[in-house]
């Protein structure tokens, strides 16, 4: 069974680069986003008996499946970062924007109508396809090949132009980058390359609500402060705005964090190995689609590079164990459903915990029988069939 690891030795983030995630921008972010009809903070969701078959204190997990009603946290990041692009144009600083600003009569004839653009496994243009409606607006969006058909219907029932082309997720980025050029588009893209960072950075900025809330619920039950954190990364924009809001939140006192990828899409693990961006190109043949991407995000990575303890390469078989562990769970834990991308930190979690062989990384990491353990399940069932598919087999490791 795939599963590779590189322990990272962590160093000091410069002022700079925590600037992207600090407590200022994790309360503009979530101000933002309390503005938008339907807004609630999504559940933090505690396991007490599968922290027991685990062996460690805690397991809480943050269900983004809740969010707006579209299955997935992305919303956060391109409704915050189009927010963003709007406000500029409009003149409006950032804690002057609101969904309501971005409506009124005024704004909608200083803009007209404007197109933005984007790649996507499914989440993410499927969130910015959401607020682009909402907005008045139209989208596009590219799919890379191989997505599934209920995640293009769902695209394109939020009004947008959508299509599966014949490229990988890295050459649809390119297809959309290219499109909005020749056609005087906006893109709204959730990775960066030099010369494309500011929008990727208000992306990044979106993700920190979940952030925010979540140490709002920490403290309203009284919680301590997780020990470890487990996230799932693709580009490693998500992972990087969760790490970076821990560590300006709790400095020293951050969780150890732990990365995990599908192995046909290990960017960041390849680069942490090589101490350089390492991008994976080619076809990514993994299930869990919205981590299926080839090269890291350069606003997130320093965040990453420094802050994170180890990366871990693993195949499908642990997001598989981790939707089981979650859908199917312990007598007396709630059930979370939890897709390919979004259960595989649980998957990695219960692997590490419980297997012999990952013995030095469990110790590497201080995991043990006082750990608190935060996990962030990104995504519902966004592929049904799959997603029954799966749940109806066998767990593939023995927990």
């Amino acid at each position: 069974m795939g599963f590779q690891y590189v322990v990272n030795h962590c160093n000091p983030l410069s002022p700079e680069v925590l600037s992207l995630t600090s407590l200022s921008v994790q309360r503009d972010a979530q101000a933002f986003h309390r503005t938008i009809p339907g807004y609630v903070p999504t559940p933090l969701v505690s396991l007490p008996n599968l922290a027991r078959r685990l062996g460690v204190a805690q397991v809480l997990v943050k269900d983004e499946s809740k969010r707006f009603g579209l299955n997935a946290f992305k919303a956060l990041g391109g409704s915050y970062a189009m927010a963003r692009y709007l406000g500029q144009k409009l003149g409006l600083a950032p804690e002057e924007i609101t969904f309501q600003a971005l409506q009124t009569p005024e704004a909608r004839e200083k803009l007209g109508e404007l197109t933005f653009v984007t790649a996507t496994d499914g989440n993410h243009g499927r969130g910015v396809a959401w607020a682009a409606r909402l907005l008045g607006h139209k989208a596009v969006v590219y799919m890379p090949k191989g997505s599934a058909r209920e995640r293009l219907e769902n695209i394109r029932a939020q009004g947008a132009q959508a299509e599966i082309t014949e490229y990988n997720y890295d050459d649809a980025v390119r297809l959309a980058d290219r499109m909005a050029q020749e056609h005087g588009w906006i893109l709204i893209q959730d990775t960066a390359w030099p010369g494309y960072e500011e929008i990727p950075a208000w992306i990044m900025e979106g993700y920190t609500t979940i952030a925010q809330e979540t140490a709002g619920q920490l403290e309203e039950a009284e919680l301590d402060p997780p020990t470890h954190l487990f996230l799932q990364a693709g580009v490693g924009s998500f992972a990087g705005a969760m790490l970076g809001s821990a560590l300006a939140r709790w400095d020293s006192a951050c969780p150890v964090t732990c990365i995990a990828e599908p192995d046909q899409a290990d960017c960041l693990y390849r680069s942490a190995k090589a101490g350089t961006i390492t991008p994976v190109t080619g076809d990514m043949n993994s299930m869990m689609a919205g981590l299926c991407c080839g090269e890291p995000c350069t606003v997130s990575w320093p965040i990453l590079q420094n802050g994170a303890a180890a990366f871990v390469s693993c195949g499908d078989e642990y997001a598989a164990l981790g939707m089981r562990l979650l859908g199917r769970p312990e007598p007396g834990d709630p059930a979370i459903v939890s897709g390919e991308s979004g259960a595989v930190g649980v998957g990695v979690l219960a692997a590490l915990a419980c297997r012999e062989e990952w013995e030095d990384l469990r110790w590497s990491l201080g995991l043990d029988r006082n750990s608190r353990v935060l996990c962030v399940s990104t995504e519902g069932d966004t592929d049904q069939e799959n997603y029954r598919r799966v749940l109806s087999g066998e767990e593939p490791l023995t927990v």
